[in-house]
Formats: C-alpha cells, structure tokens, sequence
C-alpha cells in the first residue's frame, strides 16, 4: 500500500480508512459529509447565483445609460441639423421621417410611349389616369387605344 512516506497521498475516495466504528455509524458519518458537501455546493451555488444577478444589473445599468446618451446626442443632433440626423438613422421600413423635398419637375418631358398605354390600360388603368401620367389628353389616350383595337 503507497502511503505518504512515498511521497504520494493516497486518494480517500478509493481506500478504507480504519476505524472501529460500526457499519450503522459509518452509515451515518457518510451521510452527514454527504449533507454537509450539499451544504456547501448550495451555498456556493447561491453566492454564484447573486454575483451573476448584481453583475447582470450593473450591466443592465450601464446599457441604459449609454443608451440615453446616445438618445440625448441624436435628439441635440437633430435639433441642430433635422435632414442630416434623419437621414443618419437607422430604419427597416423606410424613410418616413425625413423632410420631403417636392423635385421641380417642370422641365421633365415625359416619353409617350403607346405600347406601354396599351398594356396600362389591359391592366386595369383609368384613362384619366393614363393621361395624368403621360401628360396627355383622355381623347388622345382613347385615340391611341382605338388604334390598337382597328
């Protein structure tokens, strides 16, 4: 048997250690370092447990505020300048914010292209509206589609 004249300790788990107790007291002794090690494991789990949650906290804590720096400085931004902080932010759906400019769209010539009338007009567009958009008149739309039809 190695014991620590050799240098080595020899593990507890594996070897009896001699004792004149009975196998009830044995018993016993097992089962209170059982319960104590219990113990032990649920107070350190415990302790493990409140260190987690406060840390999760000061986290928690610290997000926020930089969060609202950072809401301060876009809303001290968009005071200063509102087109360039909202074309700035971030957005999934589109711009629905930003200050619309009307294009001047006087000079514009739009092509009247008859074929594309035609297929507007099987697709269910009004003649008013084709003319709208062509910057024609509804007779001159209906001249184009009777063409078509002859």
């Amino acid at each position: 048997m190695v014991d620590d004249s050799w240098g080595v300790t020899p593990p507890r788990g594996g070897l009896r250690v001699r004792t004149n107790d009975s196998l009830e007291e044995r018993a016993a002794a097992r089962a209170k370092a059982r319960e104590a090690r219990a113990g032990e494991r649920a107070t350190l789990m415990a302790g493990r447990m409140e260190a987690r949650a406060a840390l999760r906290e000061r986290e928690t804590t610290a997000r926020e505020a930089e969060r609202n720096a950072r809401r301060e400085a876009e809303e001290a931004a968009a005071a200063r300048d509102p087109h360039a902080a909202a074309a700035k932010r971030h957005r999934s759906s589109g711009r629905k914010d930003v200050v619309r400019e009307q294009r001047d769209t006087r000079g514009y010539a739009t092509v009247v292209d008859e074929g594309r009338i035609r297929e507007l007009s099987k697709r269910g567009a009004s003649l008013s509206g084709l003319a709208a958009a062509f910057g024609i008149t509804a007779e001159e739309v209906e001249l184009i589609l009777a063409v078509k039809s002859e």
